[in-house]
């Protein structure tokens, strides 16, 4: 395929639905790539690992059961040497259970438009049900470098420091045999022979290909360089870049502005003194038009500061959920930067269900310090797959969005409502700043339009090249939604400024 369209250039048996073996792993990738980009996790969030995922055979990292370690070191583990036991401590980290997992990524997916594809586990061991294809796999590999090529770089790493162990990549061996090769990803079991996925570039042209069912290490790489080769060879020098669409699961509803509830707390008809500690205050609710972050804190600022004078000796309301979750602004230095050691491990693919060397991780260091906000906790579920906790009541056309975290200074509630609203001027448009380069701005427009999904659903991006330099632009908007995205994204500490039709 060629990589720049889209376009298929050569296919045997595309669609035959086969084992992918490890090749899984580059969903599993797709999915923790996705929940670190939307904030629900971060790279140092430290996931637990469960006895079942400590369990899983070769190829492993050699996690402990209970043990907690930083997703990106799983990452690495995952990505480079194709760590099951990694694999499958990410997919219960994010979903809470690998079955669990394993159908958000079956949904994922399909939303990508991988039609021959479906997931019963997050590492790739053979297992009823779990198949997929040559053609979806590069479809897949494909969204791995448009979607997050602020990660995709860690395909290409011949070594990294996991945590408790420097890995050898068992791709190596292709990597440094193929001019240009720079990922993606092997695997290997009984049932399925020798796969790889494998993406490559030469002068403007870069070509992705999939190979399933080889009957050797050797023999699948020399498939896979004749294939690279002939689409080098078919492939247009210049064509038209396009690029793939964000996945449906991933938009959201167009054209919606916010209106904010607050709640406004008022005492019993009683005296202060004859409240008992049990006794709550009655919560009457208020509509404000409000679209800042700013405006949003003084309304509930001047509520909790009304309710404290007024009820000084009252018990404090129950927790609220707060309206916004933080997101990392870790780059992908984080996550791929290592110290590499020296390793004797055997490198390449080993017969059985397994993928890569077997070898043994070196004695786990006692825990550092342990932020406790930091820890997935196994039954959490961090994609919108999910069935989201019961809404609360919400105006006529609107929507309530919640999060799931609680603040143990929470004195009142604000509430989120997300409505449609087809009027308003569409010449309105947000500006993110100059770069130094197009593929900088490129960066930060995906980055920030995965971040705010809600406030950019209608917008459309742009790269300004002027003198000064590459303007990131979001535009295509009415008057409300880029003043409601700027707030949002000042509040992220992201520099942003509405442009005027």
């Amino acid at each position: 395929m060629d990589a720049r369209t889209g376009k298929e250039i050569y296919s045997q048996n595309a669609d035959t639905r086969l084992h992918p073996a490890s090749l899984t792993k580059m969903m599993t990738l797709y999915m923790a790539f996705t929940a670190i980009e939307r904030g629900q996790v971060r790279l140092d969030s430290k996931f637990t690992v469960s006895s079942h995922a400590a369990a899983q055979p070769p190829s492993k990292l050699g996690l402990k059961p209970g043990q907690k370690i930083e997703l990106r070191y799983l990452i690495r583990a995952a990505a480079v040497k194709s760590a099951n036991d990694a694999a499958t401590a990410i997919g219960e980290g994010l979903a809470g259970s690998e079955p669990k997992f394993a159908a958000q990524m079956t949904a994922m997916a399909k939303a990508l438009g991988m039609r021959n594809t479906n997931f019963r586990n997050a590492n790739g061991l053979t297992s009823e049900g779990h198949y997929s294809s040559a053609r979806d796999m590069t479809l897949l590999g494909r969204r791995l470098f448009y979607d997050f090529p602020q990660y995709y770089s860690i395909f290409s790493r011949r070594s990294a420091d996991a945590g408790i162990a420097t890995v050898s990549s068992t791709n190596k061996r292709f990597l440094d045999a193929y001019e240009g090769a720079d990922g993606i990803k092997t695997g290997y079991t009984r049932a399925a022979g020798f796969n790889l996925t494998a993406s490559a570039k030469r002068g403007s042209k870069r070509i992705i290909a999939t190979v399933l069912g080889g009957n050797s290490t050797a023999h699948r790489n020399q498939v896979m360089a004749q294939l690279l080769d002939a689409g080098f060879g078919k492939a247009p020098t210049k064509v038209r870049e396009v690029r793939p669409a964000a996945p449906e699961m991933l938009m959201v509803e167009k054209k919606v502005v916010r209106r904010v509830q607050v709640a406004r707390v008022e005492p019993q008809p009683v005296a202060t003194a004859q409240l008992s500690s049990s006794d709550r205050p009655v919560a009457r609710a208020s509509t404000v038009n409000l679209v800042t972050p700013a405006a949003i804190s003084a309304a509930v600022a001047r509520a909790q500061s009304a309710a404290r004078d007024q009820v000084s000796d009252s018990s404090r309301p129950s927790r609220r959920p707060q309206a916004v979750a933080t997101a990392s602004t870790k780059g992908s230095d984080d996550l791929v930067s290592t110290s590499p050691r020296p390793t004797s491990r055997p490198e390449g693919d080993i017969t059985g269900d397994v993928e890569g060397g077997i070898s043994a991780a070196r004695p786990i260091a006692a825990p550092r310090g342990e932020d406790s906000a930091s820890i997935a906790k196994p039954t959490a579920s961090l994609f919108l797959l999910d069935p989201l906790p019961q809404p609360q009541a919400a105006p006529e056309g609107g929507i309530i969005l919640s999060s799931r975290e609680t603040s143990d200074d929470a004195r009142g509630e604000v509430t989120e409502f997300v409505s449609r609203d087809d009027s308003g001027d569409r010449g309105y448009g947000v500006s993110l700043g100059l770069y130094r380069s197009m593929a900088e701005a490129e960066r930060l427009l995906l980055r920030t339009a995965l971040k705010e999904s809600v406030s950019l659903a209608t917008a459309e991006s742009r790269v300004d090249t002027s003198k000064r330099g590459y303007e990131a632009v979001f535009s295509g908007m009415s008057k409300d939604m880029a003043e409601l995205a700027c707030g949002r994204l000042v509040a992220r500490q992201q520099a942003c400024t509405v442009l005027t039709p």
